[in-house]
């Protein structure tokens, strides 16, 4: 359809348009369908005219778009923050005890299988990189094939190293690593396994509003005397219990941040997005835990 004709299909179905240049502006460069995303909730999208049954107006699904943006950006630099604290404390406690190859020991995990694949992923992810640490190692070294731990992994995808570090088999190193997180490892395993969907999400330029996750956060039972939420009745496959680890692993990497005050303020910039639609549920700015 041209924008002329998204236009009138819009309008026929009932949605509100203040501003027929800038709805033809903003569908130049946002395509019809990706908005889709944005007014499906003020849709009846069991009848396949997909008609408004809630008064909205374009403007403002462009402000749900926009919002949804921010978030991202957001999002995306919280999680590279704790993407790289992680990856250094793998390394670091399992290089001190296993030397500067230990991901290439299988007996220090679970499955075969898993880490057979893992490592695939994780030379394909090596000989993609154009790192100039990573070419220096090829042209200088022929033994070991890989470069060592804290070349190889910096070079992983936080996907790859999830896996990774979920295959491990319970150690010390496995369990200090979660401590100097104050978490238990199996809910570090899960949390990382999380933050990557998320991450790839934000990479993608995909949706996080209004977004139910493939797979669940798992809220912690014992955050080892750290604050942490008081309500816990939340859907742990929306942003909010996403948002909560993320606050909780910033504060034990860098005490001093300010993603609490970033996240207050976008939803003061966009009024009309509720926090209940990620799931956010009420008084939740009054816990001490997000003050």
């Amino acid at each position: 359809m041209s924008i002329a004709d998204q236009i009138t299909r819009l309008t026929g179905r009932g949605l509100i348009i203040n501003d027929v240049p800038f709805a033809e502006s903003k569908l130049n460069n946002i395509s019809f369908y990706r908005l889709r995303a944005y007014t499906y909730p003020f849709q009846n999208n069991s009848d396949p005219n997909h008609l408004f049954i809630k008064e909205v107006s374009f403007e403002e699904i462009i402000s749900f778009y926009e919002f949804d943006r921010d978030l991202r950006l957001l999002v995306f630099d919280a999680i590279e923050r704790i993407e790289i604290a992680l990856r250094t404390r793998i390394v670091y406690y399992y290089a001190l005890t296993h030397g500067s190859h230990w991901f290439e020991n299988k007996n220090i995990y679970r499955n075969r299988n898993y880490f057979n694949n893992d490592i695939s992923s994780l030379d394909k992810e090596i000989d993609r990189s154009d790192e100039e640490f990573i070419k220096h190692y090829k042209s200088t070294y022929s033994s070991p094939i890989r470069p060592p731990a804290w070349m190889s992994l910096e070079v992983a995808t936080l996907t790859t190293l999830s896996k990774m570090f979920q295959n491990l088999s319970r150690s010390p190193e496995k369990k200090k690593i979660a401590k100097s997180l104050s978490l238990d490892f199996l809910i570090l395993e899960n949390w990382m396994h999380v933050l990557s969907n998320v991450r790839n999400i934000c990479a993608h330029h995909s949706r996080l509003y209004n977004r139910t996750l493939s797979q669940s956060l798992i809220l912690p039972a014992n955050t080892f005397g750290n604050s942490w939420i008081k309500n816990r009745a939340v859907d742990n496959a929306k942003m909010y219990a996403v948002m909560c680890a993320i606050v909780y692993l910033l504060d034990r990497i860098n005490g001093i941040h300010d993603f609490r005050s970033r996240l207050i303020s976008l939803f003061a910039k966009y009024p009309i997005v509720h926090p209940r639609l990620l799931n956010f549920p009420a008084n939740w700015d009054s816990e001490i835990f997000w003050r």
